[in-house]
Parts: structure tokens; sequence; C-alpha cells
């Protein structure tokens, strides 16, 4: 027998409050886009107004400013081969986690998970102490390295419960038909990982792509400054150049998030597919 849902007061109100609550956090994204088209004296005399005109001055001002195109390769290189190594080096050792469930494994997953609550500043010092022993320091190569170590906790996580999914019967057939043990992984059980992958590059794009302070910390030079950083650079000591500032945020904001918009959908699958158990 079909349930019938009837639409009510109660219904009503929980849908205009979730509108409410939506267009409230749209709010700054309003006062970003808006006032990145005005000038500064206008932004001082109300930040809340539609600008008189659309003036795209501020960000051809910005782009020339901040060396765009190159601020744009370094944040892409960096999160695109931090990735890579995320996916790859937390991929194989979940597969080994869940599939020798010895108690030294069981101990190494522990340590993965107990990672995760260490906060980013209670480690700083002792991170670029460490960095710059090891020639880490002012180059991103070293600053990919430092994601892999700050990333591998979370997405070892994800990896754990999506791979207990799969199951072990897969593999056994592909082991009896003379597959080795690399073998089996890259060719059976990565491809499988499809759905928990793109979650986990997505995640990892928006962190490492919108990253502030551990690029601040490990790059000096201004050739390898990332666009978080670049548009750092329009807040000084006295000056704050709040114009060219929103422009900035307006351009590094867009690809993420053309980006999240296009591949959003896979998250909810990834994690409510890692969530069961097979």
């Amino acid at each position: 027998m079909e349930t019938k849902h009837t639409y009510n007061l109660r219904l009503l109100s929980l849908e205009v409050l979730g509108i409410v609550l939506g267009l409230l956090f749209l709010v700054p994204f309003y006062f970003v886009i808006v006032n990145s088209m005005k000038t500064f004296g206008e932004l001082l005399i109300n930040s809340a107004n539609l600008p008189q005109s659309l003036n795209f001055a501020n960000y051809a001002r910005v782009w020339d400013i901040m060396k765009f195109p190159k601020v744009f390769w370094n944040s892409l290189l960096i999160t695109v081969f931090s990735n890579i190594g995320l996916v790859v080096i937390s991929s194989m050792a979940a597969y080994r986690l869940v599939r020798v469930p010895n108690k030294f494994n069981n101990l190494v997953f522990l340590a993965f998970v107990a990672a995760m609550v260490i906060p980013f500043q209670s480690i700083m010092i002792p991170l670029v102490r460490v960095a710059s022993e090891v020639g880490l320091m002012d180059s991103i190569p070293g600053l990919i390295i430092c994601y892999f170590g700050f990333g591998v906790s979370l997405n070892v996580f994800l990896y754990h419960g999506f791979i207990k999914s799969i199951p072990l019967e897969i593999e056994e057939s592909a082991t009896v038909d003379g597959c080795s043990p690399f073998g089996v992984f890259w060719k059976i059980v990565f491809p499988l990982l499809k759905p928990m992958t793109v979650t986990i590059v997505i995640l990892n794009s928006l962190w490492i792509w919108n990253d502030f302070l551990l690029p601040m910390l490990v790059l000096n030079s201004p050739d390898l400054r990332t666009i978080p950083l670049a548009t750092y650079s329009f807040f000084g000591q006295y000056t704050k150049q709040w114009d060219l500032a929103l422009a900035a945020l307006v351009l590094g904001v867009i690809p993420i998030v053309i980006f999240f918009l296009a591949m959003q959908k896979h998250i909810i699958e990834g994690i409510t597919a890692g969530s069961v158990k097979g």
C-alpha cells in the first residue's frame, strides 16, 4: 500500500527555512563578486549596492600584478601531482591493511585514524624544521611531499571502508588465473575503486587548491607562489587593496568551483558505496 505524502504547513515552513539558509550562505559570494567590479572608492561608500557599471578593470590589473598564468600553473601542478601521489599511496596502503588483517596492520590503521585529529598548527614548527633539514623547503616537489603526509590519513580511511565492500572472490578468481598480487590490485581492484577515487580527488583538490598556510610555510620564492599566496600580496601592513583582492579571489575560485560542480555527484555516490560492507 502506497503512503500518500500531504503538503502541509510544516513542510512548507521547512522549505522556506531551507531557501532562506541557502540564500544566507550565498551572501558572501554576492559581496565578493559585486565588489570585485567596483573601484576602491565606490567599494568604501557602499559595499552592498550593485556596481554602477560592469567594470572589469580590476580583473585586468590583477591578471598582470599576480602574474596569474604563472600562479595558476603552480597551483595546478601542486594539486594534480599531490592527488596522483595520494591516490596511489593511499589505495595501496588501504588494500594491504584490509586484505591482511593482522595485529600490526590494525595498529597501523589505528595510527592513520588517530593522525586525523592532530591539528596542523601544533606541528607547524617541527614540520618546517624537518623540511628544511631534508631539503624540501622552497620547492614545489617538497610541498607536494608534505601534502602526501597530511592527506594520506583521511584517504586511507576512506579507501579502507570502500575496499571492504569489494568481494574477495573476484581477487581469488584472478589469482587462480595466474594474476600476480600487483596485477590483482591494478587490474581488478583499483578500477573498482573509481567512485571513491573520484570522491578523494574532489576533496583533496578543494583542500590543496585553497590551502594557504602550508604553501606559505614551505614556499618563499615569488616565482613559486600559489593563487592564495598571490592574493595575500594585496593585503599590506598599512593598506588593503580590497578591490583588487576580491577580483583575485574570483579568479582563483572560478576553476575549482567549475571542477566541483562538474564532479559533485560522485561525492555522495562514493561515500555511500564505501559505507556498506559487502
